[in-house]
């Protein structure tokens, strides 16, 4: 298969972790005899200081001509110490999840035996949690209307959803639970919110459709607390696109690091793969930053066109590396001259000798990769 890839890695920590999803994508195109084709481009602060626009016309351009998009991460301290800048890094992200279409964010949340004891949750409440999060990315009070009085003391962001936005989404999350187990939370807050009670009011004519899947409702609040009590009882979670983003993050701790986190942005033509953390940018340059989520999300990337064998077998890779403790300090601070490059030679290298299963780790831990 010929892929066109747009990588945009964007701020900080971003092109550190996205090189190494590219080194991947690169062993898995050596080893299946794929075309995979690289372009990058700007975007956010970067994109800012060097155009003032956070997502140039050109990168937008390049995005919509190619077959996916490899994200990076975005933001920088510079901004966020300043809200009154006008210009914003992650205006560029919005603008271009919205002008791609990209109105589904799916985000895995797994708990790797491996790392049971690396999460602060109790290992007993988290065994065996596997969640897939389903946000409504393209809607809601990101994309509402703002607005600020002119003595600047008053301010209001309007929350908006219709029909059709929360119905494609719903259909996606419903056909999933299909592929998994059949279950299908919707979270929102429709004791208060007109909007919440409309995204009841659709999703339940939606679950219709899908008698097979059970269908159940928390409110946000409750949620956030059930994922730190008992993630297991979550399928396919489905919410809109704030409450999504602070679930997903809240998620993370099962894992035990905010950098195993991979998502998938789509739309009917466009897609999206970048990992859900932030630009880090204390830790930009200091090869510490993990880089498996970027690597997941090239796993999902290659979900999406349908290469299944390929996935796997990153994935395959990625949890050798995780049970080998291959991994960058914040999940193994024993080792801590295991870089970002390194880890992702290590699962290059798995990639490229699939078959073989014993690692020298004194090598590895030189930065060499010999198999004995």
């Amino acid at each position: 298969m010929k892929l066109k890839i747009a990588v945009l890695s964007g701020d900080g920590i971003g092109s550190e972790v996205t090189d190494q999803a590219i080194k991947v994508l690169k062993a898995i195109a050596t080893e299946f005899d794929h075309h995979l084709v690289f372009n990058e481009a700007k975007v956010g602060a970067i994109a800012i200081e060097e155009t003032g626009n956070p997502l140039p016309d050109k990168t937008l351009k390049l995005c919509r001509e190619t077959d996916a998009v490899l994200f990076g991460a975005i933001g920088h301290p510079k901004y966020d110490s300043d809200p009154s800048a006008k210009v914003r890094p992650e205006q560029g992200l919005l603008k271009l999840r919205k002008e791609l279409g990209l109105y589904a964010n799916i985000r895995p949340v797994k708990a790797y035996d491996s790392l049971l004891k690396k999460s602060p949750l109790k290992k007993d409440n988290i065994k065996g949690a596997d969640i897939c999060i389903y946000r409504e990315l393209t809607g809601g009070i990101y994309f509402g209307e703002k607005k600020l009085s002119e003595d600047g003391d008053t301010a209001s962001d309007l929350c908006e959803y219709n029909r059709h936005e929360i119905e494609r989404i719903a259909h996606l999350a419903f056909k999933a639970a299909k592929n998994r187990h059949n279950k299908v939370t919707l979270v929102d807050k429709a004791n208060v919110l007109e909007s919440s009670r409309l995204w009841r009011k659709v999703v339940s004519e939606i679950a219709e459709q899908y008698p097979e899947v059970a269908l159940d409702f928390l409110f946000v609040d409750n949620a956030a607390m059930q994922m730190i009590m008992n993630p297991k009882q979550f399928d396919v979670i489905l919410t809109e696109n704030m409450f999504g983003d602070i679930i997903s993050d809240e998620a993370s701790v099962i894992g035990g690091s905010i950098g195993l986190l991979a998502s998938a942005s789509v739309g009917d033509k466009h897609a999206m793969f970048e990992p859900i953390h932030g630009s880090y940018p204390q830790a930009t340059g200091k090869g510490i930053a993990n880089p498996i989520a970027s690597i997941l999300s090239a796993a999902m990337l290659l979900d999406h066109f349908e290469l299944t064998e390929e996935a796997d077998l990153i994935r395959k890779a990625v949890d050798k590396s995780l049970k080998l403790h291959i991994t960058t300090p914040d999940l193994n601070s024993k080792f801590d001259n295991i870089t970002t490059s390194k880890v992702g030679d290590f699962i290059e290298d798995v990639i490229t000798n699939p078959d073989d299963s014993n690692f020298n780790f004194k090598n590895i831990h030189l930065g060499q990769s010999t198999i004995i």
